[in-house]
């Protein structure tokens, strides 16, 4: 079956790509400021306007956007077109404080269509294959990112959305979709219930496996991979730069996402200092939109760590896979922990699950971990075995990490399943 042709500007030379993106980055900076009060503001407290942004270089001098600009605009303040005219309104799930709430124009729907198609396309999508969407649906930009996207290349999308894991099984086997569309996180729990069926997971008739919203390693891709019998790619997004669709690994490489730069304008900074790092040198991720209407995004601080990479399969540059977050790190002693550290060495013990958590609380003055982690499922959490691989697990988190940490082992789905984004850290420290 042929493959869907590339856009010429996927394989464009970088002068080219450059000079697009400048007159963007220009049309860009200049409806901020004349539509969006927030933005006029905060350019003007920082003496910058757009006409001084003549190269890519000079965006630098513009000031960051964080996600506390969004809440203290809430609901609509920094929108850039009156309500009326947007099309759809979004929001991010509001763990604390009040939700991020973003705003889409007929155009940026649009948009956001063609950049999810054109992640899935990347990801291997064939003319004529069957998509199972279990992202969430609703405020959540991941299930309709997805449908639209699947939508606009012509697939067949299956809107299932997160939860009723039974089912979910009960209808990739009925239907036998060759794509599925969800956290890493929650492809377990669905491989999980393959097998509490009696299924294998590998003989299933899905072909490719789209995953994000979340980080996740390399180690966890190979033991998806090695357990549903597919090809797994990493999709990126955020719901305040445009949703899922930003950047999407290629298949043929699967070597980081390749990043649309014809819409999404990437830096990377010193999350300490703000100040700009070199390509390959690890900081935080900034974005700024290209091509957005109803909340065009300047210098958006992501939170996300990661690197930029020269382009591999597409001329774009590439971001190295998202394995953590400045504010999903832990500081344990002194000692800064990411939950995909820890991953990578449950991952390395064949008597552990890929189901854990990390669990933070204080005894007296000292902050202590523990490594809440389930043994696989023919394996009882008391046996010698899994005792063993608990002792060498702790050992390995305190020689490789830095830190101690208490292994609480615990039986087949005792530790709790995501039905979207795997919430990785609970901290108890401050209820103590």
């Amino acid at each position: 079956m042929n493959s869907f042709p590339l856009e010429a500007i996927e394989t464009a030379g970088i002068d080219e790509l450059r000079a697009l993106q400048l007159k963007r980055l220009q049309a860009t900076l200049a409806h901020a400021y004349a539509n969006s009060p927030v933005y006029r503001a905060k350019f003007d407290q920082e003496r910058i306007h757009p006409k001084d942004c003549r190269t890519l270089a000079d965006l630098a001098k513009f000031p960051f956007t964080t996600k506390q600009d969004l809440r203290d605009s809430y609901p609509f303040g920094m929108f850039a077109v009156p309500r009326e005219q947007c099309a759809r309104i979004h929001a991010s799930s509001g763990t604390t404080g009040k939700p991020t709430v973003v705003g889409y124009t007929r155009n940026d729907i649009d948009t956001w269509s063609h950049v999810m198609a054109r992640s899935i396309r990347a990801a291997g999508a064939r003319p004529g294959d069957l998509v199972h969407v279990s992202y969430g649906y609703g405020l959540f930009t991941g299930g309709l990112g997805a449908h639209y996207g699947a939508e606009r290349l012509g697939l067949t999308v299956v809107p299932f959305g997160g939860g009723q894991t039974e089912r979910q099984v009960q209808l990739i086997n009925d239907f036998r979709p060759d794509i599925i569309m969800v956290t890493p996180s929650y492809m377990l729990a669905i491989a999980d219930e393959f097998e509490r069926q009696g299924l294998d997971p590998a003989q299933s008739s899905l072909r490719l496996g789209i995953f994000g919203a979340e980080p996740w390693t390399n180690d966890m891709r190979e033991a998806i991979e090695r357990r549903m019998g597919l090809d797994a790619v990493d999709i990126y997004g955020l719901s305040e730069v445009m949703g899922p669709g930003v950047a999407n690994e290629c298949l043929e490489t699967k070597d980081g996402p390749t990043i649309w730069e014809d819409h999404f304008y990437p830096e990377i900074i010193d999350p300490e200092t703000g100040e700009l790092v070199a390509d390959g040198e690890l900081g935080e991720l900034v974005f700024t939109s290209l091509t957005k209407e109803a909340l065009p995004i300047i210098r958006y601080r992501t939170r996300d760590l990661t690197r930029l990479l020269p382009g591999t399969a597409r001329t774009m540059r590439r971001m190295e896979k998202i394995t953590g977050r400045s504010d999903d790190m832990m500081i344990v002693r002194g000692v800064n922990v990411f939950p995909t550290q820890i991953e990578e060495l449950i991952l390395k013990r064949a008597e552990l699950a890929p189901h854990y958590q990390c669990i933070l609380t204080r005894e007296g003055p000292l902050d202590c971990l523990t490594v809440a982690v389930e043994t696989r499922h023919d394996l009882a959490h008391d046996s010698a075995p899994a005792q063993a691989a608990a002792e060498r697990l702790a050992h390995e988190i305190k020689t490789y990490i830095g830190t101690s940490a208490r292994i609480e082992l615990r039986a087949c789905g005792g530790v709790e399943r995501s039905m979207g984004k795997a919430k990785r850290v609970l901290d108890q420290r401050k209820a103590a």
